[in-house]
């Protein structure tokens, strides 16, 4: 035998309205500050009112979570800065532990400068040295070709393309040291530089002049 469970119409619009209730009363509430300074608290937030900061309430009114105000352009620039400043010490860090793998003494950057000058300085000798060489030969085609001009005879093409071919490896070899020259001046201005910062990181003075000392 079934029995059939029959609800008073009274007893469901009861309990509907009791979920209706609790639905409310469990929905977000939002604590705010209008655009007039005045403090807000509704079930719903305007889009304007986020940036300035919010609280969200639980149903007994306790703060649940606040939501911090939108940063500012001028905070936004300021945490870039701030980001790039750490960037460059982050870079500035690993550099100066490279640089005291090279040298843990200003001293010793400064040795290391003056060998390489002189090294340099020695590659440019030689091919002063070089340049002597050719400039003989070179005087020595061109008084031969003077010697022909004097006795009225013509110049042959072999010896005119002899005297421009080294007149052109004296201007390359010209041009070598001349690059040399500021490679040497930029590789100076590179120690200096690590030198006058590993004073500052070691905390020691050089002793010793950035000038080699003439041999």
């Amino acid at each position: 035998m079934r029995h059939h469970l029959t609800v008073s119409p009274v007893v469901a619009g009861v309990a509907a309205f009791g979920l209706l209730f609790a639905a409310v009363a469990q929905a977000t509430m939002y604590r705010y500050t209008d655009e007039n300074g005045r403090l807000v608290i509704s079930n719903t937030i305007p889009q304007e009112a986020t940036k300035r900061g919010y609280d969200i309430l639980s149903n007994n009114g306790r703060v649940v979570e606040t939501v911090a105000p939108a940063p500012t352009a001028e905070e936004i620039a300021a945490r870039e800065a701030e980001k790039e400043r750490q960037k460059q010490l982050e870079i500035q860090q690993e550099q100066d532990r490279l640089l005291l793998k090279r040298f843990s003494h200003p001293d010793q950057a400064v040795r290391a400068m003056h060998r390489k000058i002189r090294e340099l300085e020695g590659i440019i000798q030689l091919k002063r040295g070089n340049i002597s060489v050719i400039s003989s030969q070179l005087d020595s085609e061109q008084s031969r070709a003077a010697d022909m001009e004097r006795a009225g005879r013509d110049i042959p093409e072999t010896t005119l393309e002899k005297i421009r071919r080294l007149e052109a490896q004296i201007r390359d070899i010209e041009r070598e040291i001349s690059a040399q020259r500021q490679d040497i001046g930029e590789m100076k201005k590179a120690y200096e530089s690590d030198i006058k910062r590993l004073e500052e990181i070691t905390g020691e003075t050089r002793t010793l002049p950035l000038e080699p000392e003439e041999n």
